[in-house]
């Protein structure tokens, strides 16, 4: 992962208050509703895919998009839908070195991208619906989805470490979340002699995830990363008469030798960055 300059505001705020998980999973916490109070939807066809602006996103791999119906709810004699359209992204590097590795594919290092459209708009609704209520159920959809997301690319036991707020690119305010998980790393290594080094260890990741109004619509943005270089994993598995690195390189070449050797903070600093040049 390149070092490069920071640009931009820091995603690494001084904590506004600690957060219960229970508040994450029930997705009461997350941008304020005053501050969404706006024209947030008003728009027909397709939701716009949210678009990635840092030049970081070059060594990322988009691998799946999708655009879906977060959920649809009558109140009185008015139907609400929100919508999505999400882009899913892994760390080129890190993935190709794991697949020639270990074989498969997947990878704990990943970042999401989303934008939420409400239909109709909150400020077209009649005041009687009860717009504070539709919009902790958006929040509660943006908050939910970031942690199917991280499932699906096989982090569990999610966690909330703390909570604050930045302002991203666009000049708007974010809630921000710094999270903690576990990613099972599961393989096999040749080992000279003909037989396998099993890895099975799970690693600790960390995350962090943004929500905020950008005048429009809803943004999600967040990424996952191990907390210890996955080089180290490896080390693990290996007999101790089998150097890591070199066995690494053997296998796979000195590109994927280097990206296992990441530093954590490299993948925090990008996620941070990604996370809010998303528009």
């Amino acid at each position: 992962m390149k070092q490069r300059p920071t640009n931009g505001s820091a995603a690494t705020p001084p904590p506004r208050e600690t957060t219960t998980r229970r508040r994450l999973l029930a997705g009461g916490a997350a941008v304020g509703v005053a501050g969404l109070a706006g024209c947030l939807g008003a728009r027909d066809g397709p939701v716009p895919a949210p678009e990635v602006t840092s030049d970081r996103i070059d060594d990322w791999r988009r691998t799946d998009k999708f655009e879906r119906t977060v959920f649809e709810r009558s109140y009185g004699p008015v139907t609400v839908r929100a919508l999505e359209h999400t882009g899913i992204y892994e760390y080129a590097p890190v993935a190709d070195a794991l697949a020639e590795t270990l074989g498969g594919s997947g990878s704990p290092v990943v970042f999401f991208a989303t934008r939420i459209d409400l239909r109709p708009a909150v400020d077209r609704l009649p005041a009687e619906i009860g717009r504070e209520r539709i919009m902790r159920e958006v929040e509660a959809a943006a908050t939910d989805a970031f942690r199917g997301q991280l499932r699906s690319a096989g982090i569990e036991n999610v966690e909330i470490a703390d909570e604050g707020i930045s302002t991203v690119r666009s000049g708007n305010t974010a809630t921000v979340w710094r999270l903690t998980g576990e990613y099972a790393l599961d393989g096999e290594v040749p080992l000279p002699d003909g037989t396998a080094a099993g890895l099975d260890r799970p690693l600790d990741i960390g995350a962090r995830l943004g929500v905020w109004h950008d005048g429009t619509d809803v943004i999600v943005a967040g990424g996952a990363y191990p907390t210890d270089p996955l080089l180290d994993a490896f080390d693990a598995a290996l007999p101790d008469s089998i150097d890591a690195e070199s066995a690494v390189r053997r296998l796979a070449g000195a590109e994927s030798a280097e990206a296992l050797a990441t530093d954590p903070a490299a993948y925090d600093e990008d996620v941070s960055q990604l996370l809010i040049s998303v528009v």
